[in-house]
């Protein structure tokens, strides 16, 4: 295997895809559905063989990798490796349309899950090989973070001490390869690799273990690890695991609120950070308030003689199930996951609110932790905004005060602050810009501000939940499938790394 970690990025993104496509070939030779198998054999084999042709090609030339080299190639991954990944999907899929299958493999790979097609219409195969697309593109993630962004800045580091050093890389698994980008990315997969398939393997046969289809639990064990709300299900209603399966999911959740959950083979943190980490305690604050907001809201709202919704249940076993299904649903939106509970109904007929698509757009806008699977603003960045406004506060009552830097688990710069507003007002035109694309295009305003959330935060299933009724992206023309893959590349990489890539001077060595 030392040959792959020799080849440039996009080269071993390619491979790993050609190796993924095996497994859905395997399972649809398993069960006996040859068309699928030979599907995604020959593409697989037509990957393995354009990666041959252009490494003998490279063979004899000196590579020579950079830090916004791997950045530009980690962009041309996410623009050109969904074509090659939708073949076999269209092959396999209903729609006659190679834009339906592009944009959903580019949805998978971002781990956005926006789905065009209803999950009754494909295949066993088809589902596995959305699940494992978004699967890998979550791998991807982990050691993008770590090994590309990291070191030039970006993604969420920019606002920690040592960024303008680049010393962020040097610590762990890292140390020693600061020099070296290629160097860099081998270490990060082999130190998360492991970790992340693990992760996936114990949920999987957590979920099988408590009820569920083999295939379903390997999907969501996927989804999960890699928050893109991917399911073969219609709706977490038709899950055979139940309440156990839901629990089991939220655990495995917490990777993507925090990356001091799974970043120790990387950077030296203590177990003692989970308790001080800012992200985890804000995203907790957000798991309470929430829940118990909508929670309470069923008798506040009966003081209101305008209280929307028939007469609900009151026993306990239904504001328990209302009280758990408005915690489930709010992790797994703030995560940018977006499986709904299984109770979530209960919850909204609880509080009484119909279609609650503000709070789960809200929660999405948020995300989850830097350096994860989540998309999003970023937990970090919102505590930074927090800190900013407690500044601002304290100099209207004392305009002389000087104040020290900002303890966290990494200590934030003393201009990260300013980088985070910076950050969030770049987050604000690019939704509006999205949602006017959209606009001109011919789709009305509120499915396209709904759509510009969605695939900006990289939480596609808000698509479903948020609405209220569901927009069908099928039957949309080529332009509005393009406009909607920028936007999902555009929330995966964020607007920083896209504008550093756009500056002539970021290309210094």
């Amino acid at each position: 295997m030392l040959w792959l970690f020799r080849l440039p990025l996009f080269l071993q993104i390619t491979v790993v895809a050609a190796m993924g496509m095996l497994i859905p070939a395997v399972y649809a030779a398993r069960i006996g559905d040859l068309a699928t198998t030979q599907a995604f054999g020959n593409s697989s084999l037509l990957g393995f063989v354009l990666v041959a042709l252009v490494g003998i090609a490279l063979e004899t030339r000196q590579h020579r990798s950079s830090a916004m080299g791997q950045l530009l190639q980690l962009l041309g991954a996410f623009l050109i490796l969904p074509v090659y990944l939708a073949l076999p999907f269209h092959v396999v899929s209903p729609s006659p349309s190679f834009g339906d299958s592009y944009l959903e493999m580019t949805s998978a790979m971002t781990t956005t899950g926006l789905v065009l097609f209803p999950a009754e219409s494909l295949s066993a195969s088809a589902h596995l090989w959305r699940a494992i697309v978004a699967w890998l593109g979550g791998m991807l993630m982990w050691v993008a973070a770590a090994a590309v962004l990291a070191p030039v800045a970006l993604g969420g580091f920019e606002l920690l001490q040592g960024a303008r050093q680049g010393r962020l890389e040097a610590t762990g698994a890292l140390r020693g390869a600061t020099l070296d980008p290629s160097r860099r990315v081998t270490r990060a997969t082999r130190a998360m690799a492991p970790l992340y398939t693990c992760l996936t393997a114990i949920l999987a046969l957590a979920l099988y273990a408590a009820g569920e289809d083999g295939i379903v639990a390997v999907c969501h064990a996927m989804s999960v690890l890699a928050t893109s709300g991917i399911t073969p299900l219609v709706s977490m209603a038709d899950s055979k695991a139940g309440v156990l399966g839901e629990i089991l999911l939220l655990l495995f959740v917490l990777p993507a609120l925090s990356r001091v959950v799974i970043a120790t083979p990387l950077f030296k943190l203590r177990p003692h950070h989970l308790t001080r980490n800012i992200e985890l305690r804000l995203a907790l604050l957000f798991v309470v308030v929430v829940p118990l907001l909508l929670f309470f809201r069923h008798w506040i709202g009966t003081l209101d003689t305008d209280f929307l919704g028939p007469q609900v249940d009151e026993s306990p076993g239904v504001a328990l199930r209302a009280l758990w299904g408005g915690i489930f649903t709010t992790v797994s939106f703030l995560s940018t996951t977006g499986f709904e509970s299984a109770d979530w109904q209960t919850a909204q007929a609880w509080s009484g609110l119909g279609t609650p698509g503000i709070i789960l757009m809200g929660l999405a806008l948020v995300g989850g932790g830097v350096a994860t699977t989540a998309g999003g603003v970023k937990l970090l960045r919102v505590y930074a905004l927090y800190l900013n406004g407690l500044r601002e506060v304290e100099r209207l009552v004392h305009p002389s005060s000087v104040t020290g830097e900002s303890a966290l688990d990494g200590r934030v710069r003393r201009d990260g602050q300013v980088i985070a507003w910076v950050f969030f007002m770049l987050v604000a035109v690019a939704l509006a810009v999205v949602t006017i694309g959209l606009g001109a295009m011919g789709v009305d305003f509120e499915n396209a501000i709904l759509l510009a959330v969605a695939c900006l935060t990289n939480t596609g299933p808000l698509v479903v939940s948020a609405s209220e009724a569901p927009i069908a992206l099928i039957g949309a023309s080529i332009w509005v499938k393009l406009w909607l893959a920028a936007a999902m590349i555009l929330g995966r990489l964020e607007l920083l790394a896209i504008i550093v890539l756009l500056v002539p001077g970021s290309w210094r060595d």
